[in-house]
């Protein structure tokens, strides 16, 4: 499960990341992990996963984004992923919870 594997390689680089919105709403920045789309050819997987940035301030949420675009340039240092690719990156502010976020969206190839 790709979404898992990105969670625990954040949380080790010191992210607060989860894979769905908690029910008590954290304090400060963290993270939220989707895979929004996944394929399979000649049995190498790959996936669209949007890594979404939240924060109390725009300038959180997008210092936070940053942050995040360097981690997963080094993600390829796993032995279960094969290339990780930045696809693009903008403002989505949550008007909903009324919270800053950025999301950066990455093609991921892993076995």
């Amino acid at each position: 499960m790709i979404e898992k594997i990105i969670k625990e390689y954040l949380t080790a680089q010191g992210f607060s990341s989860f894979l769905e919105m908690p029910k008590t709403m954290p304090q400060g920045n963290f993270i939220i992990i989707q895979k929004t789309g996944s394929s399979i050819s000649n049995h190498i997987k790959s996936a669209t996963v949007a890594i979404q940035t939240y924060s109390n301030s725009l300038v959180g949420a997008i210092e936070l984004n940053e942050q995040v675009k360097a981690v997963m340039d080094n993600i390829i240092d796993l032995d279960d992923i094969g290339g990780c690719e930045l696809n693009s990156d903008y403002n989505f502010t949550d008007t909903t919870i009324k919270k800053y976020r950025y999301q950066a969206v990455f093609d991921i190839t892993y076995y």
